[in-house]
């Protein structure tokens, strides 16, 4: 019989960040290494990845990362994890192997798997089985254990008429819960949503109706990684007399690797180049990114495109998911758009980009795996909470389904479940740029102060040999006040720092360390009596 822990590092309650952890025995498996993309709040932060301290602690016992499918929301922060633990080996199916390089993972550290192939590490063994979404070559895993199968589903849909590297084994998903599956991790992202996901994500018709009805060019916004959205465009754009041009370098590499690999089919006389742009029967294919929403769109309006110059007669087509956090990025750009006089179309409400399980879905794996204990993970807890009903409404016992947040270990004994009230620490990463390491919430705390009430600079001079002051004290703001229209309060500051200064300075000694002290302590009292603000003060003093 084994010990079993089960927790997440991130995913529970949140978009994005996915990180699971399953422990059998000493040994670690990782499920999912994702980021989630900065609110706009979080002054400069490109993107939020799990703390990985835990996993540092415990590196020697990790067996390796095992990647569900090539999002960024699940595996968009493993060159993040390797930089911190670069022996660590990850397994991915061939379509995530491609992004994961495309993210700067090197080839040596990836273990390219198939689905139904079952991969070994001693009285454990890790099993994947092809599911269906939006990414090709995505697969559920299937942990089996002594004391029965623990699976993690990753994101699916049931869709019968999506085939090839979109399909999904169900005989084998039904044979895995004939066997005995201990416990069962289930997507939550849609489990509001009434009925099955499918049909509703199929927007061939959509994008049809749209070519059809532009009077000249179309321009379809699409995120590089949902190579079903893009098939679909391709399938729309048939017997149109259209040529698709294909606009960016990460676009052109995701979508040549698709031909090249069958994820994608498109005739190539079909496929133009730069030279059909500014043709009235083009269609664009532009490349966007959820790290800067709308941005390649905003580039294009304002004129800064190198290629693209926007058209009065365009047709605009925003083929890829609508996120609350950008309603207002998205709002602002229509209206400008219209004003250009473009027609935009958007996805209808009743359609979805996003490929997740909605309430039929959840029930049918549910009624399939047959699990013993079931734990909704990835999305908000609202959405936990509501796949946590669907299990108990298919006859799972309450104490059987467990909600949990990030940090907070599951412990099953000879298959029981143990409630030990164990809990790790856990928290976030914030990345600004290309650097890996944490910005920190003091950052992001000076940043906002910066954002809110701006700068004051105190700067001064003193004579190393005579301990007089020889220049200033000078005061520069940014962001605070209008110098020109503030030169009384100038004055007044000036006045308070020459004092801190010359009372803190004697023939044998400056006390730096207390002149800038005071001069922080007594302007911001001052400021805030003036203005009702609270600029970040620094005072810089020097000796020549």
């Amino acid at each position: 019989m084994s010990k079993i822990k089960i927790f997440s590092l991130g995913g529970l309650d949140e978009n994005g960040k996915n990180m699971y952890v399953i422990e059998i025995d000493k040994d670690i498996f990782i499920f999912d290494c994702g980021l989630k993309y900065a609110s706009g709040n979080m002054l400069g932060i490109d993107y939020i990845i799990p703390d990985y301290s835990y996993l540092i602690k415990n590196k020697k016992r990790i067996k390796g990362l095992f990647i569900t499918h090539g999002h960024l929301e699940n595996m968009g922060g493993t060159s993040d994890l390797l930089s911190q633990i670069p022996g660590i080996k990850v397994y991915a199916t061939k379509f995530s192997k491609y992004v994961l390089m495309e993210q700067g993972v090197r080839e040596n550290n990836i273990i390219e798997i198939k689905a139904h192939k079952k991969i070994n590490f001693g009285h454990v063994s890790i099993f994947p089985i092809s599911v269906s979404h939006s990414a090709p070559d995505a697969v559920m895993y299937v942990v089996n254990t002594k004391d029965g199968a623990i699976c993690y589903t990753g994101d699916f849909i049931f869709d019968p008429a999506m085939m090839g590297a979109y399909d999904m084994d169900l005989g084998k998903i039904a044979y895995v819960g004939k066997q005995g599956v201990l416990c069962l991790l289930s997507e939550s992202v849609f489990s509001e949503n009434i009925g099955h996901t499918s049909p509703n994500h199929k927007l061939i018709d959509v994008f049809s109706k749209a070519i059809k009805n532009a009077p000249a060019r179309v321009m379809f916004m699409v995120l590089p990684t949902h190579l079903y959205t893009i098939e679909e465009i391709f399938e729309a754009s048939k017997n149109t007399h259209r040529k698709i041009v294909v606009m960016g370098k990460k676009l052109q590499n995701v979508i040549n690797f698709g031909l090249k690999e069958g994820y994608l089919t498109v005739e190539q006389e079909t496929l133009g180049d730069l030279t059909n742009i500014n043709d009235n029967n083009a269609i664009l294919l532009i490349c966007d990114d959820k790290a800067s929403p709308y941005a390649a769109m905003s580039k294009i309006l304002n004129g800064y495109d190198k290629f693209i110059k926007l058209k009065s007669d365009d047709t605009i087509v925003f083929a890829e998911p609508r996120y609350d956090s950008n309603e207002k990025v998205l709002v602002r750009l229509e209206n400008d758009l219209s004003e250009k006089g473009c027609e935009i179309v958007n996805i209808p409400t009743d359609k979805t980009i996003l490929h997740h399980a909605s309430s039929e879905d959840l029930m049918q794996m549910i009624k399939l795996v047959k699990p013993k204990y079931y734990m909704p993970v990835k999305g908000e807890y609202r959405y936990m909470v509501g796949n946590a009903d669907l299990g108990f409404s298919l006859g799972i016992p309450r104490e059987n389904i467990i909600l949990k947040q990030n940090g907070e270990v599951i412990n099953f004994v000879d298959g029981e479940l143990v409630d030990k009230h164990e809990k790790i620490k856990v928290g976030d990463a914030l990345i600004d740029g290309k650097s890996s390491d944490d910005i920190g919430e003091l950052v992001i705390k000076d940043r906002e102060m910066l954002s809110e009430n701006g700068i004051v600079l105190i700067s001064a001079t003193i004579s190393r040999q005579d301990k007089v002051l020889l220049v200033g004290p000078e005061v520069t703001t940014r962001g605070f006040i209008y110098v020109k229209d503030s030169a009384e309060m100038i004055r007044e500051i000036k006045k308070i720092s020459e004092a801190i200064i010359e009372r803190n300075t004697t023939p044998n000694y400056v006390d730096f360390n207390k002149i800038k002290m005071e001069i922080r302590d007594e302007l911001s009292k001052y400021l805030y009596e003036e203005t009702e603000c609270k600029p970040m003060i620094i005072a810089v003093v020097q000796e020549v």
